[in-house]
């Protein structure tokens, strides 16, 4: 296929640009204080728009689930004459409870022309060379920012802009040959739990990709295999003015756990392919304190030491501290979907030879944390993960690029084509396929 750009396609019918500061707009941060899929209303909001945008675009089969799950196909085109496998493309609507999704107000830096971008809102929020070295080659593109109050959103309305115009296009150039294509978008992606509502059957496609990586080109078959450590730290309460002999107070107990953890084993000091204990939220009272600790770890053997390591530290805590006693709860978040992908080199392979019909230069690299595709990939749906451009997830700094959203969106039609090639290949007489 020919760059999207080109004249002989009818282009979409809105620019990425244009539906990515549409989208970012909308609300959409998840809460992990609420109970349910969604969490927030505003996941709603912009789950109803795209299903109105799907009808109106013409895609088929269009429903959204009582769980805030958008799904819809676009049924083979007529040039798709052999037996082309249905696959599927997903990404999450909601956005990082981390920093605030309210509001947002996207900017637009024109030809860019390089150094440290400060926002406009708040200046001591800056976009640095130094943090950010891929600015270097976005000289001349235009890249969209926050004002710097809140998230920008492009985690993950970016991979929900590249799978709409995706639609957009295909529905649109009816000669383009692929597949059957479903399409999802998901709710509480980033609380861990909206994926837990998904229907791999009704979605009916025998692999998927995720749309919602980082930079261009990047092709993700690995992730974390994950882990939710909750240690509870139980004490006795009295009052203060009569607790001599009496009052055990848990929040010792705790201060000691979290001061033994290994300063080399902290996310703030790992990289690469090294994993980490995250202690990330807690609440301390005199009665009982409780505290939630992210395991993670490529291997399954080093997640095993690093949960042996914490059972340890509360052992030796409850040694430490009379009268206190601690509990310590795992429970699995998900597993490192190389396991399964590995049996699947040609979902890598196709994304890669898509990537480069895109004029980008694909490489492979691990996740280090997870997407809705770690725990689909589990469940029977192979879902390697593809690049939407962005930087600086889950904080005001997030930021993404005019040029990343066109060749991630491209890169999709590309890939939809590229089922339909090697399925013909594969379905041709042996004389035609030479």
């Amino acid at each position: 296929m020919p760059p999207l750009k080109t004249t002989s396609l009818q282009p979409p019918t809105e620019s990425v640009v244009d539906r990515f500061l549409r989208y970012v707009r909308v609300d959409t941060q998840s809460s992990e204080t609420h109970t349910g899929t969604p969490s927030t209303p505003g996941q709603w909001t912009l789950a109803r728009m795209l299903v109105d945008e799907l009808r109106a675009l013409g895609a088929s089969d269009v429903r959204i689930s009582d769980s805030c799950m958008v799904y819809a196909k676009i049924p083979a085109s007529a040039p798709a004459t052999a037996a082309v496998p249905t696959i599927g493309f997903i990404a999450h609507v909601d956005t990082s409870p981390a920093v605030s999704g309210a509001n947002v107000s996207p900017v637009i830096h024109r030809d860019y022309n390089g150094g440290d971008i400060t926002l406009p809102a708040d200046p001591s929020q800056v976009i640095t060379v130094e943090q950010y070295p891929v600015l270097k080659q976005m000289i001349g593109d235009d890249v969209i920012t926050t004002d710097g109050t809140t998230l920008l959103g492009s985690d993950d309305k970016a991979g929900v802009v590249a799978i709409m115009t995706l639609v957009d296009v295909l529905l649109r150039n009816p000669q383009l040959a692929h597949g059957p294509i479903a399409v999802a978008f998901t709710a509480d992606e980033e609380i861990g739990i909206g994926i837990e509502s998904f229907d791999v059957a009704g979605f009916g496609a025998v692999a998927a990709y995720t749309v919602d990586g980082g930079d261009v080109g990047e092709i993700n078959d690995e992730t974390w295999s994950a882990r939710l450590a909750t240690v509870a730290f139980h004490g006795k309460s009295a009052h203060p003015g009569t607790a001599k002999g009496v009052m055990v107070n848990s929040m010792y107990a705790m201060a000691h756990f979290l001061s033994r953890m290994p300063k080399d084993m902290l996310p703030e000091s790992t990289e690469g392919r090294v994993g980490f204990v995250h202690p990330y939220s807690g609440v301390a009272d005199v009665e009982e304190s409780t505290l939630k600790v992210l395991l993670r770890d490529f291997d399954e053997a080093r997640l095993v030491e690093k949960e042996r390591l914490l059972r340890d530290l509360a052992a030796e805590a409850q040694a430490t501290f009379a009268g206190v006693r601690v509990d310590v709860t795992v429970a699995e978040d998900y597993r490192n979907m190389r396991d399964v992908l590995v049996g699947h080199p040609h979902l890598v392979e196709y994304a890669f030879e898509a990537a480069r019909r895109a004029g980008v230069e694909p490489f492979t690299a691990p996740i280090r944390g997870g997407t809705d595709g770690s725990k689909l990939t589990f469940r029977g749906l192979p879902c390697p993960n593809i690049f939407t451009g962005g930087f600086g997830f889950h904080s005001k700094l997030e930021f993404n690029s005019r040029r990343a959203l066109e060749k991630t969106a491209e890169t999709l039609v590309h890939l939809a084509q590229i089922f339909a090639e090697r399925a013909a290949t594969v379905a041709a007489p042996p004389e035609t396929a030479r």
